[in-house]
């Protein structure tokens, strides 16, 4: 997904429908963004995210 400048973190996962999930991690640039500060944290445009989920297995 590219996205341009100054997108909030919450509203990209908002879009993605994940934003109300549990058991899951973001990072951009690899650096863990808490879920306390997704509404508060913007994009950049070359910015990497990764979004980690908790899967349960065995």
């Amino acid at each position: 997904m590219q996205l341009g400048d100054h997108h909030r973190l919450l509203d990209v996962l908002t879009n993605l429908s994940l934003s109300n999930k549990t058991g899951m991690a973001v990072a951009v640039n690899t650096e863990v963004i808490p879920k306390r500060n997704w509404d508060e944290f913007i994009l950049k445009e070359s910015d990497d995210l990764i979004i980690i989920e908790a899967a349960q297995g065995g």
